[in-house]
């Protein structure tokens, strides 16, 4: 099994090491890993390039100026050479302990696309689920997931989860446009477009707040619905 994991990087100097340890430290698969880091001003660039001086990345790719999260995806998208490749983000939200579970089904040939969710099987209007830093955030990601499958027709939990695979045949023919966070939304509605119904499986998940470092806010949830109708609608 040969996994590609591309992870997108802004500023995320105090956790870039402890993720690659993280990843490297899965053994079930052979692996490549594609670091891009998106203009960085804090420090991650030189912790990227000492981390691939030593071996520990597979590629590590930089941006000369900021563009966002989608545009450090694209970027890496021709580079991949895995037969699954995974989205990770570098803020320790999310463990790569799950990628197993996460890849497993699109290794054996049973799907082509799965999520993690981080909200599966919970009663999220009953309690504020594990890893989530407050209530909107809970009824945000439920208001966006209802939208994407009232208009792609499917049937997600946790659309805007950043654990997203993809059978790498299926992900290199995806035509990306979006630079910023309006890739989740995006890359959604383009893998609807194309039939295929989106696995989800459970996913642990640890949340940040934004005097952490987190970066979305509310408006990038405005432009995720925007996003949503433009792919329904006008592509």
């Amino acid at each position: 099994m040969y996994l590609s994991i591309i992870v997108p990087i802004f500023n995320e100097k105090k956790t870039i090491k402890s993720l690659v340890e993280k990843i490297l430290n899965q053994t079930s698969f052979k692996k490549q890993l594609i670091i891009v880091d998106d203009f960085s001003t804090d420090g991650s660039i030189e912790i990227i390039k000492e981390l691939k001086k030593n071996n520990k990345i597979d590629l590590a790719i930089f941006h000369e100026k900021n563009l966002g999260k989608g545009a450090a995806i694209k970027t890496a998208q021709k580079f991949v050479t895995g037969d699954v490749v995974i989205i990770q983000d570098a803020d320790l939200e999310y463990d790569p302990i799950d990628y197993e579970i996460v890849t497993e089904k699109i290794f054996s040939g049973k799907n082509e696309v799965v999520y993690g969710s981080r909200v599966l099987g919970e009663k999220i209007f009953k309690k504020i689920q594990v890893g989530f830093t407050s209530k909107f955030r809970v009824f945000a990601n439920f208001v966006l997931t209802s939208f994407t499958n009232i208009l792609f027709f499917q049937n997600l939990t946790d659309a805007h989860t950043c654990y997203k695979a993809f059978d790498t045949k299926v992900f290199k023919q995806l035509e990306l446009r979006e630079n910023d966070f309006a890739f989740c939304p995006e890359v959604t509605a383009l893998v609807s477009k194309r039939g295929i119904k989106i696995l989800e499986v459970p996913i642990r998940y640890s949340g940040r707040s934004y005097k952490d470092g987190k970066k979305i806010s509310f408006k990038d949830g405005v432009r995720a619905i925007l996003v949503l109708l433009k792919y329904r609608f006008f592509y």
